[in-house]
């Protein structure tokens, strides 16, 4: 059973705290909470899904046994009045149980209203697998900010888990089933679950079939510009409309985006973020796919330093109005620390990736490509192939 890369850094927040697991649908978030209860607590533990008639009976009435040290909530944030439930039980019991929470939907953000949780919980993003985890690394010490990434020698071993993680997605149960008659099948029952499952028991919409439509647009937009007003044309809806359907569809952890970073050095573009999908295996082109890849790995590094770490990490992209553009920038305190262009080739660096490093005096910067075998520098970029930049990464 693979270890997940959180697992460490929850069981030690639970010591004095709450823990909020957040992340898509089937990416793991049950399965980690019943192995921490299994492993860690010797199987005290209590297991309860809001879904279930029974198990939300037992919430509500909030009497447990005193041997169940580990309480696991799952889907709790679909009850209305979740957070004010949450303060007070743990208020009152938090020297008897320990608690997990999870869901998926962003429970930093959902269900503004209620009392405040602020000091009584820790919030982690469980990210699908990563290389790193595959190849049975753990997630590593606090690195630091501002130096050169530490990367492994590429294997085999690694070279194989790229191609299978290029093919299928990091979420778990494809990825361990590895067929594409499987992935195909999952596709359409894990959207057709957040769309008519997820979504429409929290959400107040009308038209999920347009939904369901801007789903099947999305993974076309991949590594472009996100344009809400193209995606009004495209859907034939209200402005208003189509860009409250793309943050419904974030905050159930479909997609993200990233922003372009600021800086009184370029023009920089000042609106349009770009766009990318939790689970890359449903982008079709293999350019697209690759750099979605990327994308997810470094999110994923931000948010364990962010979630784990306390250190304010954040995924960016490099574009000004000329229409340069470097696709991702890692900033730590709103600095930049390292900036990645993503190609399928080492054949030449990119020459905005050399213009902006130095216009804005760039202190790293890394030629990432799907090649196997490339690690040399020129001009001051690192040109590596992913198979060993992604080792660096949790």
């Amino acid at each position: 059973m693979l270890t997940r890369y959180i697992e460490k850094s929850i069981l030690s927040d639970l010591a004095e705290k709450m823990t909020f697991i957040g992340g898509p649908r089937q990416v793991g978030k049950t399965t980690l909470a019943r192995t921490i209860g299994q492993d860690s607590f010797k199987n005290r533990f209590r297991y309860l899904n809001w879904d279930d008639r029974e198990d939300a009976k037992r919430i509500l009435t909030g009497t447990f046994a005193a041997d169940e040290t580990l309480l696991i909530f799952d889907e709790l944030h679909k009850y209305r009045r979740w957070k004010t439930f949450i303060k007070g039980f743990f208020d009152k019991h938090r020297a008897r149980h320990k608690i997990v929470v999870t869901g998926s939907s962003r429970l930093d953000v959902y269900r503004k209203g209620g009392d405040s949780l602020l000091g009584r919980y820790h919030h982690y993003r469980l990210h699908p697998l990563s290389l790193r985890e595959i190849a049975a690394k753990n997630a590593p010490p606090s690195p630091l900010v501002g130096r050169a990434l530490d990367f492994d020698d590429s294997t085999s071993q690694t070279r194989d888990a790229l191609d299978r993680l290029m093919k299928f997605g990091g979420f778990p149960e494809i990825f361990l089933k590895g067929t594409e008659k499987a992935l195909r099948r999952w596709h359409n029952q894990r959207l057709d679950a957040l769309v008519r499952e997820d979504i429409r028991d929290i959400e107040n919409l009308r038209d999920l079939s347009g939904v369901e439509t801007l789903v099947h647009l999305l993974p076309e937009k991949i590594g472009g510009l996100l344009s809400v007003n193209s995606l009004r044309e495209d859907l034939a809806v209200a402005h208003e409309t189509a860009a409250a359907w793309v943050d419904v569809l974030e905050r159930f952890y479909y997609h993200f985006r990233i922003r372009p970073q600021q800086s009184t050095r370029i023009k920089a573009l000042r609106k349009e973020p770009k766009l990318y999908l939790w689970d890359w295996s449903e982008v079709a082109e293999t350019g697209p796919r690759f750099e979605n890849l990327i994308a997810s790995h470094l999110l994923k590094f931000c948010h364990y330093l962010h979630d784990a770490e306390g250190i304010r990490a954040e995924l960016r992209f490099l574009r000004d109005v000329e229409g340069r553009e470097v696709d991702f920038l890692v900033a730590v305190d709103d600095k930049p620390w390292f900036c990645v262009e993503a190609k399928l080739s080492a054949r030449d660096l990119s020459r905005p990736l050399l213009h902006f490093k130095a216009k804005l005096g760039l202190p790293l910067s890394y030629q990432v490509v799907r090649a196997p075998g490339e690690d040399y520098i020129k001009d001051d970029v690192r040109v590596i192939s992913a198979d060993k930049f992604l080792t660096a990464l949790v």
